[in-house]
């Protein structure tokens, strides 16, 4: 797996020692609101929505990063590329802790990913989708050159659809 490395951020694989972390992170409704079937997960669902995670990895030799912040150590949150079977696209998405908001991370690991996408999967096209009322990823997808294009349906619910072609 891939690493990558920006001034503040470490992205990485998940390890088993995120699990603390990461299913406090997913048990925050705030958090979880725009997210898949915007509701919290437990600590068993958490683990399984990790091992998806890392299965993404194996299966499509990209995938979902752990976000840890370098100064602190702390996993901060996820970010990276989505794209199972059936998916919309490839999709680039962030999610982050409460404690993390407003401090610049998902945009940062965003822009990372994406160059990533580009320079090194040799992707042409990124998209992102997002949930109606989702104001914050809408800017971190503005600040990273994202475009609205439409309003899909994704799993028995509407999705903004952002994108970004390698040229743009």
């Amino acid at each position: 797996m891939t690493t990558l490395e920006t001034p503040r951020l470490l992205l990485r694989q998940f390890k088993e020692s995120d699990l603390d972390s990461y299913a406090e992170m997913c048990a925050d409704e705030e958090v979880m609101r725009y997210i898949g079937e915007g509701r919290a997960l437990t600590r068993a669902e958490a683990w399984r929505n990790m091992a998806v995670i890392l299965g993404h990895w194996h299966l499509r030799g990209y995938g979902l990063w752990a976000v840890e912040e370098k100064e602190s150590g702390l996993l901060v949150g996820r970010a990276g590329f989505f794209n199972p079977e059936g998916w919309p696209g490839f999709e680039l998405g962030w999610l982050l802790g409460r404690p993390h908001w407003g401090k610049g991370f998902a945009t940062e690991a965003a822009r990372a990913a994406l160059d990533h996408a580009f320079s090194t999967l040799n992707r042409t096209r990124v998209i992102s989708l997002i949930r109606p009322g989702n104001e914050r990823s809408i800017r971190v997808a503005e600040r990273i050159g994202e475009k609205y294009e439409t309003t899909i349906d994704v799993s028995g619910a509407d999705a903004l659809l952002y994108s970004i072609n390698r040229d743009a």
